[in-house]
């Protein structure tokens, strides 16, 4: 049987040979039809690209005798479809090198320029850009726009130098269109040169070339950057009169989302994300990011419990660290709970991102035990897991456990980064630990490891520690130029929190020569150092440049200011502080509570507590110190004692040794001191504090109740551990002097001439023209001490021709004098 000819033979009528019998035969009927075209090479490399098989294209191609620069640049650019650039380099550079005849066009170098761009090779990009110039003496726009990308892409994160690359070329372009403007944008927002996006954005519509929907993505980050409300609500306006086709582009909704919410306008973020007419998961994961993001946990929470509903998302790892994140902001262990076992449950697989996410969450809800179990089981840790382990741990007061954890990842040669180091710095400090912190700063050093806030966190830990020394050295060992505010702040701070105030105001005026304008910061910093000085005066200079910078809205410029005012005497101008402050937290109350009380206010006190709590805001353990304070020192012992038995079951706080040394010395004040020392020796364990037996050895004193007193003295002596007694050794030899137990006086004396015990030395200032004068006893180093002195002569003589008649002589004055 031969096979048949293109000539194909078709029986297609009823007269067909087999209907008029075997002897009829008619003759064949040929029909020629047309060939089938023949495939091109070009469209079958082309179809084998498609197809995701460019190697298999490439072995074709090499059978070729001359391939076409089309066939080149079909291999090209499958090989970049397919996502392998660095092959489409290669063969570029066979394509020059073997085939010298064969001349490159427009598209081989924008697809190889493509190519550059996604290795970031700028060596090759530049050098494809000498080909361009030698090879072709009209650039195509397409050619232009490519050798833009290559550069903005290249150049990324290497910042920019006076001679920009992508601005020479797009200077250089003749004609533009709107993807090089796009670019060009992108550039600018890219580099944080916000300002010059927006005004070439500007530029681009004055020359009435109409912005693509890209055009309003690449310009929205510049709006935010800038923190430009206006001119973003501007941009938006200008977008809606484009039409719905931009209004609804998914990408634009997603970016004007992302826009609002960095500039903290989430109510409208939130309008566009209502009102667009479709939403991807993208859309609702920038939404729940952007309530996240400006701290609305409830708002995140409740939308991210709609998209789990919703047909229109579909829930990813980026919507549940979201998620994870918001409920750390709220701290509620139930929901931390619930949203791990929902995660659990909906990932076959949770990522390791999304673990380190889980163990944060828990160690902000305070239970960091959680959070090691779940780091304890994980498959696999990454650096990211060992610092949030070990932050989690510093945060919650277990310094020891981070520091041998920072230990283990050394053991396991784990690498220390800036976030560890931030971590151990904050240890330290915690624990007042100079040698972790000596160990910390000479592994920075010898690791060549630095980071952004660095100088900041060794000044603290420095100063933390007491190291005052080495907190100056390091000061002056830092340039001029390298000190940022920060590093001035923590200074300030460190100078104050060690007493050295005429170091921090010198500090201060520093900063100010070298033109740095203060923060809130350096105001929360440098407002404590005023109650030493005893000077309002420059409290009040302090308190008007906050007004005049719109710093005293700051809560914590405000507690500051609280606190200085009412530390100097000056309870009308803390409460006016107070009343001005529009954002106030729980410190803010506490600190305004500890005015009232250290001023004998009790009731004010007691009815700002219960306004506190009528404003949502809980109080914290520091809170009831300072309201049972306020109590004891107004004697309103009744309402104290009925705060202090509610304290577990209303606040759910667990009483601290502070707060039982408030009620003995509550009931110690009015005289109840038998009930208080029942009330301590039923604490057991608890109550062998020296700072509570201390508080009522001073009532026994006061009412009188001495043989109580020697009691009380006796259980003080047995739990002395520490050389800060000295002030109830002097309590208690005062008291033996009342009574007249000169034999006991002197043995107290002895015993604290042996344990080398020393009265701190007390110092009194008042302010004059400005001029702080400081006063000690026995002192003579006034300028006008005795003048002084004879004053006092004086008022002596006075009060004694009154009839005054002191009850008592400090039984200490022979030791005090001395050593004063």
């Amino acid at each position: 049987m031969t096979s048949s000819s293109t000539s194909v033979p078709l029986s297609l009528s009823p007269t067909s040979p087999a209907s008029q019998g075997p002897t009829s035969i008619a003759p064949p009927l040929s029909i020629n039809l047309p060939k089938p075209k023949t495939p091109t090479i070009r469209s079958r490399l082309s179809k084998l690209c498609q197809e995701g098989q460019p190697h298999l294209a490439r072995q074709l191609f090499d059978t070729l005798p001359r391939p076409t620069t089309v066939l080149w640049n079909t291999i090209i650019i499958g090989f970049i479809c397919n996502n392998f650039p660095n092959e489409a380099l290669f063969f570029y550079a066979q394509m020059k090198k073997s085939a010298p005849k064969t001349k490159c066009d427009s598209y081989t170098y924008s697809s190889t320029l493509k190519a550059c761009a996604e290795t970031r090779n700028l060596k090759i990009g530049r050098a494809l850009h000498c080909h361009i110039l030698r090879c072709l003496w009209n650039p195509s726009r397409i050619m232009y726009n490519s050798l833009l990308n290559m550069y903005a892409t290249c150049l990324h994160g290497s910042g920019y130098s006076e001679y920009d690359l992508v601005r020479k070329v797009f200077d250089t372009m003749p004609k533009r269109n709107v993807v090089a403007w796009n670019t060009l944008v992108s550039w600018y927002v890219k580099t944080e040169r916000y300002e010059e996006a927006v005004l070439e954005f500007i530029r681009m519509m004055k020359m009435r070339i109409k912005p693509s929907a890209v055009s309003f993505v690449n310009v929205f980050p510049a709006l935010s950057g800038m923190r430009d409300y206006n001119n973003a609500s501007v941009l938006y306006g200008l977008l809606i009169r484009h039409g719905g086709e931009y209004v609804n582009d998914l990408f634009v909704v997603s970016s004007a989302i992302f826009m609002f919410s960095e500039l903290g306008c989430v109510d409208l973020a939130r309008k566009i994300f209502d009102v667009c007419s479709e939403r991807n998961t993208e859309i609702w994961n920038t939404m729940v990011g952007g309530y996240v993001q400006n701290n609305f946990p409830i708002e995140a929470i409740d939308l991210f419990l709609q998209a789990i509903q919703s047909e229109e998302a579909v829930v990813d790892e980026v919507t549940f660290l979201s998620a994870i994140t918001a409920v750390s902001q709220l701290q509620q262990l139930e929901l931390a709970q619930e949203i791990h076992a929902y995660v659990m449950k909906n990932l076959r697989v949770v990522p390791t991102f999304i673990q380190n996410a889980i163990i944060a969450m828990y160690s902000r809800c305070g239970s960091v035990d959680i959070s090691f179990k779940i780091f304890h089981e994980m498959q696999e840790r990454d650096v990211v897991s060992w610092n949030t382990m070990v932050s989690a741990l510093v945060q919650n007061g277990l310094d020891d456990e981070a520091l041998m954890l920072v230990y283990e990842m050394q053991k396991q040669e784990l690498t220390i980064d800036s976030v560890t180091v931030t971590a151990l710095l904050s240890a330290a400090s915690n624990l007042r630990n100079p040698n972790v912190g000596k160990q910390t700063h000479a592994y920075l050093i010898r690791n060549w490891i630095e980071f952004e806030g660095m100088h900041s966190y060794l000044i603290d830990m420095y100063a933390k520690s007491g190291l005052v020394g080495n907190l100056q050295v390091l000061f002056e060992e830092i340039s001029t130029h390298d000190r940022d505010l920060a590093t001035w702040n923590s200074m300030i701070a460190g100078y104050t929190q060690n007493g050295l105030i005429q170091e921090a105001f010198v500090v201060f005026r520093m900063m100010l020569e070298r033109k740095l304008e203060p923060n809130s910061v350096t105001l929360a910093s440098i407002l404590p150092a005023c109650n030493p000085m005893g000077n309002i005066d420059l409290g009040k200079q302090l308190h008007g440049f906050s007004v005049r910078h719109l710093l005293d809205q700051n809560v914590f410029v405000g507690t500051a200011l609280i606190d200085m005012y009412s530390k100097s005497g000056s309870l009308t101008h803390a409460e006016n502080a107070f009343q001005e402050t529009t954002q106030k937290n729980s410190v803010t109350y506490t600190t305004m509570i500890l005015g009232y009380g250290q001023h004998g206010m009790g009731e004010r006190a007691l009815s700002l507590f219960h306004s506190m709590q009528s404003s949502g805001i809980t109080p914290d353990a520091i809170t009831l110190i300072a309201v049972l304070s306020a109590c004891s020192y107004a004697g309103l012992v009744e309402e104290g004692l009925q705060i202090f038995e509610s304290m577990e079951e209303e606040y759910n706080i667990q009483p601290l040794t502070a707060h039982y040394g408030c009620v003995a010395d509550m009931l110690g004040r009015v005289g109840r001191v038998v009930e208080a020392y029942d009330f301590i020796r039923g604490l057991g364990e608890v109550g062998n504090v020296p700072e509570i037996w201390g508080s009522l050895l001073a009532a026994c004193r006061i009412h009188e109740q001495f043989e109580l007193g020697k009691v009380v003295a006796e259980k003080l002596l047995e739990l002395e551990t520490r050389n800060d007694m000295t002030g109830y050794h002097v309590l208690l030899s005062n008291m033996y002097a009342e009574e007249r137990e000169w034999e006991n006086v002197d043995k107290l004396r002895k015993r604290m001439r042996e344990k080398g015990l020393k009265k701190e030395t007390g110092c009194s200032w008042i302010e004059i023209s400005g001029c702080i004068n400081h006063f000690v006893s026995k002192d003579q180093k006034h300028r006008e001490c005795n003048e002084i002195y004879d004053m006092l002569r004086q008022l002596a003589m006075d009060m004694k021709a009154a009839g005054y008649r002191p009850r008592f002589i400090s039984s200490l004055d022979g030791i005090t004098d001395s050593d004063e």
